[in-house]
């Protein structure tokens, strides 16, 4: 079974930094696609940035020149760096592998305070 575990959430103003981790097991991760996700309190889920295999990138509009998306596949793990966070940054953060989009870990939150 696919299990998807985030962390590095927190509470930061305007302007501040955080690091998201996702730890993933159960499948073969580096051959897998990873994605980043939110959701905001009233909003949809919404796509953040990917990662494929060759660790190549995309990023929603939202989150270019701000966010960096990398794999570390030594460790199952991917990671979401994200800077200069603004209010509307506020959400849950999932991460979500792209073969098995079931499959959703606990999320973590991230507050920025303006």
């Amino acid at each position: 079974q696919v299990q998807l575990v985030e962390s590095g959430g927190g509470l930061v103003q305007a302007g501040g930094s955080l690091r998201l981790s996702c730890a993933v097991s159960g499948i073969n991760f580096n051959l897998n696609n990873m994605r980043w996700y939110r959701q905001a309190p009233g909003k949809q889920r919404e796509l953040v940035a990917s990662i494929d295999s060759v660790a190549r990138t995309s990023y929603a509009d939202s989150a270019k020149g701000r966010f960096t998306v990398s794999r570390e596949n030594a460790k199952n793990t991917v990671y979401l760096q994200m800077s200069n966070l603004k209010p509307e940054d506020t959400a849950v953060y999932y991460c979500n592998v792209a073969n098995f989009p079931r499959y959703w870990g606990q999320g973590t939150q991230v507050t920025v305070s303006s």
